[in-house]
């Protein structure tokens, strides 16, 4: 067997109601809870709030995250902390709030600068304990290592450390029933996202982020339209909570690539929704790959139609394709560039940000180089 590193990721509380049990698995003294204002306004967070300042702890709440959060959101945050001198931080709320408690636990712990973190294995220092609760089933963000933040120039910029695996992450489905179907969609294909990238990841794949991989996707593609259709459905909405929980477990391991890095400046330049981003992007760049990852999406094909198994390869990696595109359309989701007022023009600025992400290109089947990024842009205009 090759060898290969695997970092299982935060200790786990899932079920209705379990987030009120954080108070149980953090220290003494002040928390900084860290969510974002429709979180808080929806009453969200009213049980996990009343709990912790039931068991006598002071919590400090910073409400001011934004999607695709900022560096001066962070700092904010940080500062927040700081003032009040707190001993652990709860992320509550989607990808965004999680990322920002995960980078502001870190730095309130160590006191490093934020400038000297961007990339792989740079935060190398000590965190305030920290817990993360999910509210959509999408990022997995309760579940990495990896933190991402806008940066000036709309560039998305990543801290991936295993400094930043939360201590306890929660799953409780109670928190997702009943979310708009365009949410669900875009946070569910993320996940699925995920699922797929990390399977054919050229850089760290290996047998556990493979096994939670397709498990992952068989909990996702076969529960996605049933939340989408069914929002207060919760046997649907707990497996969604739990494949993107092992999605995240299998991107953080073996990282996501080219669909991501060409998603990413659809985010930074047009404020589109991550999991949209992805979705706009995802038949594209699979097409792009299928050459070089056939047998790997014929793999993956077999965990949507366990039928497909005596097709060929190839034939298998086309049905994967098109089942995914499937459940994008299925979902509600508008499936093309032009549908969310992106220009044909604007290929070339795009694809020059996408080259940015380097740290994530790498991890792909098939070089992408700009022109290619161009020619991708402009076939899912």
């Amino acid at each position: 067997m090759t060898s290969f590193t695997f970092h299982p990721g935060p200790k786990l509380l899932s079920g209705t109601g379990r987030s009120v049990e954080l108070t149980d698995k953090l220290p003494p003294g002040p928390v900084l809870f860290v969510t974002d204002s429709d979180v808080r306004g929806f009453g969200l967070a009213d049980g996990v709030l009343a709990a912790l300042e039931a068991s006598g702890r002071s919590v400090c709440v910073f409400d001011a995250v934004e999607a695709d959060p900022s560096r001066g959101t962070l700092l904010a945050a940080v500062e927040h902390g700081r003032q009040f001198a707190v001993r652990s931080v709860v992320g509550f709320g989607g990808g965004s709030p999680m990322d920002v408690a995960k980078l502001a636990a870190y730095l309130l712990g160590s006191g490093d600068e934020l400038d000297a973190l961007w990339g792989v294995g740079l935060a190398r220092g000590t965190r305030l304990p920290l817990a993360l609760v999910p509210t959509t089933a999408g990022t997995g963000s309760e579940a990495t290592p990896v933190a991402v933040i806008t940066v000036e120039g709309a560039e998305k910029r990543g801290v991936n450390s295993p400094a930043l695996i939360a201590d306890w992450a929660v799953l409780d489905p109670e928190l997702t029933v009943g979310k708009p179907r365009a949410l669900t969609a875009a946070t569910g294909i993320d996940a699925i996202v995920h699922a797929v990238e990390a399977y054919t990841s050229v850089n760290a794949k290996n047998p556990l982020s493979d096994l939670y991989a397709r498990e992952a996707l068989r909990l996702l593609a076969g529960n996605l339209l049933i939340a989408c259709d069914r929002p207060d459905d919760r046997e649907a909405r707990s497996a969604m909570l739990l494949g993107a929980h092992l999605a995240g477990l299998a991107f953080a391991n073996a990282p996501v690539a080219g669909v991501h890095a060409l998603a990413y400046p659809l985010g930074g330049l047009h404020h589109l929704p991550h999991g949209l981003s992805n979705a706009l992007m995802l038949r594209h760049v699979l097409a792009f790959n299928a050459g070089a990852a056939r047998e790997q999406y014929a793999e993956l094909a077999q965990v949507l139609e366990p039928g497909c198994a005596g097709q060929g390869s190839q034939a298998q990696a086309a049905l994967l394709i098109e089942r995914l595109d499937q459940l994008v359309t299925a979902s509600g989701l508008q499936p093309r560039l032009r549908d969310h007022g992106i220009e044909f023009d604007e290929a070339p600025l795009l694809a020059a940000e996408a080259m940015k992400q380097q740290r994530l290109l790498v991890n792909n089947p098939v070089e992408i180089r700009e022109d290619d990024a161009r020619q991708l842009y402009e076939a899912a205009w």
